[in-house]
């Protein structure tokens, strides 16, 4: 703590340090929605949003974090040998030399702490947009039934070297007995959406959407067939064809920035799950997974993966699939990705990197959420309990598309 004294006033560091303490022993209770910020120890609890009390809105921040704030039964290991990692996603581009577990300078930036206050000993690496931090332990596991808090200081600044305003900390609740398992990838506020996409997304009628749907940076002329009708507050317009708001970049304050962050976190997660390590499962099925049941884990393919008949993914409601494809994914007509034993679309996450994207045929029905590089395809009649999150276009030719619960 002394090293830390010299950038905060003692009282407020005292203060965020008794509040970081609570956190500590309160232990689970589910996610946090939003930033709670409390001000007088000008600490903000993760996830929050760009800018915190006591900056503006262009200073970095702590976005989201993973482990979500007061999660509970987090597993102690992601696999064998490997303890459960902690990522804090941030509102800009960082320094990485500014983020570490170790002191950078004279300053400790992201620090793991168990309830006792010990700190966990572990290395912090940036990904390659310098966006997201993650903290991997030194030991093989976390301790079971155990409340740990994760910090980022002040010390932590963007690339043109400006500080966050504020320290940022979140807590979480390890699981009562020693447990391996996937954590689900976190979309942020691209979660919100049923359909996300960055140039257009297009329906032949009548489709039918449940579900928030948006485009960004493309303008709402990107968004068609719908036949839409905007809002008084010009802020979102509405569709028959939508049992939801449908959301452009242009459209009035404060949709383009609520948009630009949506789109931001779609990226974010897309680098999540395609930066997932130590697979489960290679090449299965040299990328043929028709007739095949899986099993949840992390599944990796160096080429595009084919569901030519009926596939299924049999879990539990807390078991995660993330499926990392080279490739496109191409759905023959009338197969259906199935989920069995309770296993939940949320937790299933295709990252698709292939060229033409991801196709579902006609009649088929498609799980999960799917974060693909280029375009999503859904052709006559197909179906899908699904997030559609595409960085160029979503296509429907009168298809049902449900957001899954959250």
């Amino acid at each position: 703590m002394n090293r830390l004294v010299s950038i905060f006033k003692p009282l407020m560091w005292l203060t965020a340090m008794l509040l970081a303490a609570l956190m500590a022993g309160c232990g689970g209770g589910g996610s946090s929605s939003g930033a709670v910020i409390t001000a007088a120890a000008g600490v903000t609890v993760a996830p929050g949003a760009a800018g915190t009390a006591g900056g503006t809105a262009t200073d970095p921040t702590v976005r989201s974090s993973s482990p979500t704030n007061n999660a509970t039964n987090v597993p102690t290991s992601q696999k064998a040998g490997t303890a459960t990692l902690v990522s804090a996603i941030f509102s800009q581009a960082m320094n990485p030399a500014t983020i570490n577990s170790a002191p950078a300078g004279t300053l400790l930036t992201f620090t793991l702490k168990e309830t006792s206050g010990s700190n966990v000993p572990g290395t912090v690496a940036m990904n390659v947009a310098n966006t997201v931090a993650t903290f991997t332990p030194t030991a093989s596991a976390l301790t079971p039934n155990t409340s740990y808090t994760a910090t980022v200081t002040t010390a932590a600044t963007n690339a043109a070297g400006t500080a966050m305003a504020n320290p940022v900390a979140w807590t979480f609740m390890t699981n009562a007995v020693a447990s391996v398992g996937l954590l689900p990838v976190n979309l942020g506020t691209a979660g919100n959406f049923a359909i996300l996409a960055k140039s257009g997304i297009s329906t032949v009628p009548g489709s039918l959407v449940t579900g928030d749907i948006g485009v960004s940076p493309i303008a709402q002329i990107a968004i068609t067939g719908f036949s839409e009708t905007m809002d008084s507050s010009n802020t979102f317009s509405r569709s028959a064809q939508v049992v939801g708001k449908i959301y452009a970049a242009d459209y009035a304050p404060p949709t383009p920035t609520n948009m630009t962050t949506a789109i931001g976190d779609m990226e974010i997660a897309y680098t999540d799950a395609a930066g997932r390590t130590l697979p489960d499962f290679t090449e299965l099925g040299a990328g043929q997974i028709g007739g095949l049941t899986l099993v949840p884990g992390l599944y990796k393919w160096s080429t595009g993966v084919s569901i030519s008949t009926n596939v299924t993914l049999s879990g539990s409601a807390t078991d995660v699939w993330i499926f990392q494809i080279a490739g496109d994914i191409t759905q023959a007509s009338a197969t259906n990705v199935t989920l069995t034993g309770g296993a939940l679309a949320k937790n299933v996450f295709w990252q698709v990197a292939g060229g033409t994207g991801v196709t579902i045929g006609t009649t088929a029905h498609f799980e999960g959420v799917v974060l693909a590089v280029t375009a999503i395809n859904l052709q006559t009649g197909a179906s899908a309990k699904s997030r559609l999150l595409a960085q160029t276009a979503v296509n429907l030719q009168q298809n049902a598309v449900t957001q899954p619960a959250p």
